[in-house]
């Protein structure tokens, strides 16, 4: 079964905490909207629900994820 991806666990920080950075930082909210969303795409890809996806399909949504992942982090960087 597809598991929702623990981005707070990659990050290190609790949920709260990524809430607070976020509820100031319009451009760190977006970048977490737009991690959730791919994330999102990922669990219904591994599901089937999303129709017939490749595996190179999956593969790309996966390294958007991991980009989307790295906007987060620099982004969290830049506001310390």
């Amino acid at each position: 079964m597809p598991v929702k991806h623990d981005l707070y666990a990659d990050l290190g920080i609790t949920k709260d905490d990524l809430g607070k950075h976020r509820s100031k930082d319009a451009k760190l909210n977006q970048l977490v909207d737009d991690y959730e969303a791919v994330d999102a795409d990922i669990v219904k890809a591994e599901a089937g629900s999303a129709g017939d996806v490749s595996d190179d399909q999956l593969k790309k949504l996966k390294e958007k994820r991991l980009l989307a992942k790295d906007k987060i982090v620099r982004q969290l960087s830049a506001a310390s």
